[in-house]
């Protein structure tokens, strides 16, 4: 998966905007972040997942999902090596932190409730 994929996904999926935050892109639903590109570095972006989703992705590929050091991962935030990465799991993992950030009323009137 190339940095462009990722942002493809991140930006398809409803009122997702690209921002900035830190000198590197982030991907937002009502203002609140849901995904970043290029931090700590190029081929790597991060998705804000809860934990148990975090585990579970990790879990399941672990060569592809990290957690991001210290506080942030333990909260969820996962790295994801983008050149190791299949769409289809990033696809799932991005849907999952955007559920996660977006309000519930956007959620249902895009199909995407729990």
């Amino acid at each position: 998966m190339t940095a462009r994929e990722f942002r493809s996904i991140a930006l398809s999926l409803p009122q997702a905007i690209e921002a900035a935050h830190m000198g590197h892109p982030d991907f937002r639903v009502a203002g609140r972040i849901f995904a970043t590109l290029g931090y700590p570095g190029r081929g790597v972006g991060t998705v804000m997942l809860t934990p148990e989703q975090q585990e579970l992705f990790v879990r399941a590929q672990p060569a592809v999902f990290t957690p991001v050091k210290g506080g942030w991962g333990r909260a969820g935030a996962t790295h994801v090596r983008l050149r190791a990465a299949a769409k289809g799991a990033v696809r799932e993992a991005m849907i999952m932190a955007w559920s996660n950030r977006a309000p519930k009323r956007l959620r249902r009137d895009a199909n995407m409730t729990d």
